[in-house]
């Protein structure tokens, strides 16, 4: 058989130029009375095969009216078949169903499966005369409800009118409750109801009960939770969080998630209200020295530690406002006028690569506990090459007596006579406390510990102050990660060094 292309050629070369059939034949490689048989046709006409049976042929009348109507699957169809005689195999039956999608029936309406029958009518792609006309229903007022539920109607009336719709198509249940994502039992619940009821029926929806948010005894055991200081149960915390609501509840046997406790408390009219406050360096050489600190951080080895150095405080201990739950109507009042328990000042020092904070405490903010703090941490890393020690401008920070100091510690005699490392000062600009990223512990340490309190002592404030801090530097011992990779509390910004940061506490 040739295609269309000899043809063409052979009619050109008899017709045009006249030429023999012989030659015309040894031209194109073809026998002589194929080409006196086709020079002779007015039109190319390709051979027609003969339409071979099939094994299906018996049975093609059965699958169509069960694959149409029922929305019975190909593996449903070939039990069937197989029941009825058929000895031929899956695939052939696979390839006639594939066929029978992408064919149109004689009335011009698509064959479809169960759920893309379904999906139009979620769609909106299917009309109420044809659906009548398809289910034969009289009534297509009827219908015509049903589709202004799918349409118009909450999730739960459309599910319900989808599966009814269904459900009269024949489509099995499987089908119905795999489309819809629900239960098994639902849609012959739903079936039920509406035979029982009809549509009213249907969007009839009846509340099982009150939802946890709304039972008082939910509302109670929270409440009283709340109402109780958090170091009563074994937190240190001024504050409550939700983690810890949660597994206080859970331990008292009562189940309930962070979202339904906060349900609780906003349907109370609670609410966390807080100031916030804008920070910027006036520094003429902000970005020079901001480059500085970035490039000895980037190239920071193994055996060096970079420091961010600040103080907290000094805080007197007395009851202390902040951040709190407020009843509706309620106004929070901390005494302008109090007798103090006490001051305190807390030098810290926090480590970058291995997020270890040293700290201890000072009577006040002096050249001399600068000092102290160096030689704390030349005695704690003692088995480092390098130290850089960062902090703000203040005075204390850059004194004679104190630069004289690291010089002292830097000369050859010492740090052999010591087994010390060397000391290099990274100084953040002015104004750029938001810089310093020990500032970002700082704020989660005074919001955990020292906001809402009312300590009896100054030692019972600073036993507070040390717990938090030992938890912190174990989680870090534990999980060992740079600065930055972990929020400890409530620090107000993962604490590493980023110009984007806001490190600066309320402290």
């Amino acid at each position: 058989m040739i295609n269309y292309q000899v043809y063409s050629e052979i009619r050109n070369l008899r017709e045009r130029k006249h030429m023999p059939f012989a030659k015309i034949a040894r031209r194109l490689d073809l026998g002589e009375d194929t080409v006196r048989k086709w020079a002779k046709r007015d039109h190319y006409q390709p051979r027609k095969r003969a339409k071979k049976s099939s094994i299906l042929d018996g049975y093609k009348s059965a699958i169509r009216r069960d694959f149409e109507l029922a929305g019975c699957s190909g593996a449903a169809i070939f039990r069937y078949l197989r029941k009825a005689g058929y000895t031929g195999g899956a695939t052939i039956l696979k390839t006639y169903l594939h066929g029978l999608r992408k064919s149109r029936l004689p009335g011009g309406d698509k064959l479809l499966l169960p759920s893309e029958w379904m999906l139009r009518l979620l769609q909106g792609k299917i009309s109420a005369h044809a659906i009548a006309a398809e289910l034969e229903i009289s009534d297509h007022n009827q219908v015509e409800i049903l589709l202004g539920c799918i349409r118009n109607d909450s999730l739960r009336v459309r599910n319900r009118a989808i599966a009814l719709l269904a459900h009269w198509k024949q489509i099995p249940m499987r089908t119905i409750t795999r489309f819809l994502m629900v239960d098994k039992d639902s849609v012959g619940r739903w079936v039920r109801e509406y035979e029982r009821g009809g549509l009213d029926n249907l969007k009839t929806y009846r509340k099982t009960g009150e939802r946890k948010h709304e039972q008082q005894f939910y509302k109670q055991a929270v409440f009283a939770l709340l109402h109780s200081p958090p170091h009563d149960h074994g937190v240190n915390r001024t504050s409550w969080r939700m983690d810890d609501l949660k597994r206080l509840l859970r331990e008292q046997g009562v189940l309930i998630c962070k979202e339904t406790i906060r349900r609780i408390i906003q349907d109370a009219g609670f609410r966390f209200r807080s100031a916030k406050k804008v920070l910027t360096s006036t520094d003429p050489e902000y970005r020079q020295k901001l480059v500085e600190i970035t490039q000895i951080l980037s190239a920071l080895t193994k055996s060096q530690k970079f420091f961010s150095i600040d103080e907290y405080g000094p805080f007197s201990i007395k009851i202390q406002g902040g951040r709190a739950l407020t009843a509706p109507g309620e106004e929070r009042i901390v005494p302008q006028w109090q007798k103090s328990k006490g001051r305190l000042t807390l030098v810290g020092a926090l480590e970058l690569s291995t997020n270890q904070i040293t700290h201890f405490y000072a009577n006040k903010k002096s050249t001399e506990e600068m000092i102290q703090l160096m030689h704390v941490l030349l005695v704690q890393y003692h088995d480092q090459s390098l130290l850089y020690l960062s902090w703000d401008a203040a005075s204390w920070h850059a004194s004679k007596a104190f630069l004289a100091e690291v010089a002292h510690v830097n000369t050859v005699d010492y740090r052999s006579a010591n087994q010390t490392p060397a000391i290099a000062l990274a100084p953040l600009p002015s104004c750029a406390q938001f810089l310093n990223v020990i500032e970002s512990v700082f704020s989660g340490m005074a919001k955990a510990i020292i906001h809402n309190s009312n300590y009896a002592s100054a030692e019972e404030c600073k036993r507070a102050i040390d717990l938090y801090l030992a938890e912190r530097n174990q989680f870090f011992r534990d999980n060992p990660k740079r600065a930055g990779n972990k929020i400890w509390g409530k620090e107000r910004v993962p604490s590493s060094f980023s110009v984007s940061n806001n490190c600066k506490g309320g402290g």
